[in-house]
């Protein structure tokens, strides 16, 4: 698919299609006249999406999948051939867990293993598995779902902020390596979103009713989130920062690095969460 408008009738997968931003991607995908594979870790809120999309008379079905796993990710794609009859021509990378709370040092390393194997691993398992075929077909597109975490590096949020700044990087490099084939990668950078990735098991309680709360007032919805993306992507554009304080943020941290450093670690200070122990 070319032109302005690969978001529309496409052969979708989406991870983490289960709930949140994945949901409202799954979702308008179907309405822009797509099939769409909703592929999550929890087969129950994957079908519920998939059966979402039937009763509006779309096309859907639900395949269970821990992106963390490459095996997985290639049954994921075996199960999406099977039943679009072709390769997938649109892939969004979305499934991630939340993290934060507790700075550099503190608490067990598995807990890094976890985020960075969803959060960064998983998109990579992802862009490995179906980009070949679309390189090879000329056309298609990649949409990753990484974070405003991943430029602002915000203290008390190092492993989320590492795993979200290895998409970036990673959608960068392949807007390079894809430049001119015909395939369009887009990498998705939001503050707050209305979703429950902020009851995540890896983020203090403290820090989660905070974020939550914040959420609640300046986030937007993830139907909102997803329509900007799906159709910044029908434009071309590598990057979506979808809300006014993730640009100021973005333009603070490229023009002013080094105040904008200073300035951070004055308000992780402030900021709730597990302090070290020792």
């Amino acid at each position: 698919m070319t032109g302005r408008r690969r978001t529309y009738g496409t052969h979708a997968v989406v991870t983490g299609a289960g709930s949140g931003i994945g949901r409202a991607f799954a979702l308008d995908l179907a309405r822009r006249a797509g099939r769409v594979v909703c592929a999550d870790i929890d087969s129950t809120t994957a079908g519920k999406t998939a059966a979402e999309i039937k009763e509006q008379g779309g096309e859907a079905i639900a395949v269970e999948c821990d992106v963390s796993s490459a095996d997985a990710v290639d049954h994921l794609a075996g199960a999406a051939r099977s039943w679009f009859g072709r390769e997938p021509d649109l892939v969004v990378n979305n499934a991630g867990i939340g993290a934060g709370g507790r700075v550099v040092g503190d608490g067990p390393l598995s807990d890094w293993h976890r985020t960075i194997s969803i959060n960064l691993w998983g998109v990579i398992h992802g862009c490995h598995t179906f980009l070949p075929a679309m390189r090879e077909a000329g056309a298609g597109g990649v949409i990753n779902v990484a974070s405003a975490a991943g430029f602002t590096a915000a203290p008390k949020m190092a492993a989320y902020n590492v795993s979200k700044a290895g998409v970036v990087s990673l959608s960068e490099t392949l807007a390079a390596e894809l430049s001119g084939t015909g395939v369009g990668v887009t990498v998705l950078c939001p503050t707050f979103v209305r979703t429950n990735i902020f009851g995540g098991e890896l983020i203090d309680a403290t820090a989660a009713r905070l974020a939550r709360r914040i959420s609640g007032v300046v986030g937007f919805s993830p139907e909102r989130v997803a329509r900007m993306t799906l159709n910044a992507h029908d434009r071309g554009r590598l990057y979506v920062v979808p809300q006014p304080d993730a640009r100021i943020l973005w333009h603070a941290k490229r023009f002013l690095p080094g105040p904008y450093a200073r300035t951070a670690g004055l308000a992780g200070r402030f900021l709730p969460g597990a302090e070290p122990e020792n």
